[in-house]
């Protein structure tokens, strides 16, 4: 990993215009793609385990998928999947273990993985439930679109438009401020034995204060859940493992730590 300019380096938490928060570094716009370097090496490291997990990522939207087909409801599937994005990273920890196991030299295994939401336990289901609450609150956004949209009115794609950009509107702004929240607090709390607050606002922080990279990484983020879709979800059983241990990457390469982090 490259050397970056050190913020307060012998500093815990320092002040800033917004908090008091764990400070970060200066990214550079291609730092998403070292990211992704490190976790295809870490995938290759840990392939079994590694599919293991895309399996359980593939598998999700493709319950959801079978329950819009027996229900009838496809209006359902946007809300579901800004639901599958809000969940993301809560379903994502387990795999930011294996990064960190990989890190430290250890062999990693499915059932300390399974334990990683357990280190900061009462903060990190904190966030469990702050991100369902987002969830349930995009839900009665979503109800309310649905609701506003006549149902006198055809199928057909201008009739549908406005709904659907309407929507396309909502779900982009709830998931961009879930991704401020979200990239690095899921981290900083498996690692860190800080309170949820300052976990979230160092998050916000880190994006804000690269708002570049971090744009570049959130747009290849929703290019690989695409993907994802498009592949029928098979792409997932790759992808979601590969964004993950990029995630881990990228916390360890933003968030300020006392001693240099090492990679193979």
């Amino acid at each position: 990993m490259s050397e970056r300019t050190k913020i307060a380096p012998t500093e815990t938490i320092v002040d800033s215009k917004i908090s008091r928060v764990i400070p970060c570094k200066r990214l550079d716009i291609g730092d998403p793609l070292k990211w992704l370097a490190f976790a295809l090496n870490d995938f290759r490291s840990a392939p079994l385990l590694s599919i293991s997990f895309g399996l359980v990522f593939a598998a999700i939207p493709l319950f959801i998928t079978y329950l819009v087909a027996q229900t009838g409801f496809h209006f359902v599937v946007m809300p579901a999947l800004v639901c599958f994005i809000l969940l993301g990273p809560v379903l994502a920890a387990s795999l930011y273990d294996v990064s960190w196991e990989l890190e430290k030299g250890h062999k990693p295994s499915f059932r300390h993985s399974l334990k990683a939401i357990r280190r900061n336990a009462v903060n990190e289901w904190a966030f469990a439930v702050l991100l369902l609450l987002l969830m349930i609150f995009w839900l009665r956004v979503a109800s309310v679109i649905h609701a506003l949209y006549p149902s006198n009115i055809g199928s057909n794609y201008e009739a549908l438009l406005p709904f659907l950009t309407l929507g396309t509107i909502a779900g982009a702004a709830i998931t961009s401020i879930v991704f401020m929240l979200s990239a690095f607090t899921q981290p900083i709390l498996m690692e860190r034995k800080v309170d949820l607050m300052t976990a979230i606002l160092s998050s916000v922080n880190a994006v804000w204060q690269n708002k570049a990279t971090m744009a570049v990484w959130a747009l290849i983020i929703l290019t690989s859940v695409a993907i994802g879709f498009l592949t029928a979800f098979i792409g997932f059983i790759v992808l979601m493992p590969l964004i993950g241990y990029a995630t881990w990457h990228s916390y360890i390469d933003t968030i300020e730590v006392k001693r240099e982090r090492k990679y193979q």
